[in-house]
């Protein structure tokens, strides 16, 4: 199977099969049927991408229930380090960080359900990322965590002085102090 599992239950790396030629590749990016067969039953409703470059950080971010998203994310071109943070309340893993490079050219994607903020560093000169969605973005559910709150300890892998953050981003408060209605179910 093209899944692979994480440390984090739940949290899920996709490596789709790519068949390669002098011609190019081709592989198939979503496919229901694959996801259905490791019980993953989601309707996609939204695909997001955006275009960053070099040293921005976007996140850590997520949707409070009862709008909470599954995403799937995967990179187009250029290379990321992709970041989570498990924030449900009674998860042997809360406030573990998980980190993975995705790029255009390992073609892998990372499944994320809700309970965790979601933030990514560009690592290339340029990137491009594209993630689906399972539920539409709500404006009022909008939550997040700052991305260098000192108790994740996260290494974004971009040198001090280098990083490009929103205003909003920077705005965002500590997970301690973060709105968060998750909980883990075991």
């Amino acid at each position: 199977m093209p899944f692979q599992t994480t440390d984090i239950p739940g949290l899920l790396i996709f490596e789709p099969k790519v068949f390669e030629d002098s011609r190019g590749y081709f592989f198939e990016s979503y496919n229901e049927q694959v996801f259905q067969q490791v019980g993953i039953h989601l309707r996609f409703v939204q695909d997001n991408q955006s275009s960053s470059l070099y040293g921005v950080i976007r996140g850590l971010h997520y949707q409070l229930s009862p709008h909470a998203q599954f995403k799937l994310v995967r990179v187009l071109k250029g290379k990321i380090l992709d970041v989570v943070v498990d924030i449900r309340k009674g998860s042997p893993c809360y406030g573990k960080s998980f980190c993975i490079q995705l790029s255009g050219k390992n073609k892998k994607q990372l499944f994320i359900p809700p309970g965790f903020a979601h933030g990514f560093s560009i690592l290339s000169k340029e990137a491009e990322v594209l993630y689906k969605c399972d539920d539409f973005y709500n404006p009022e559910a909008e939550a997040g965590i700052i991305y260098n709150d000192p108790a994740l300890g996260i290494d974004w892998q971009i040198p001090p002085g280098e990083e490009v953050i929103s205003e909003k981003d920077l705005r965002l408060p500590t997970l301690e102090h973060s709105k968060n209605n998750f909980v883990y179910e075991g």
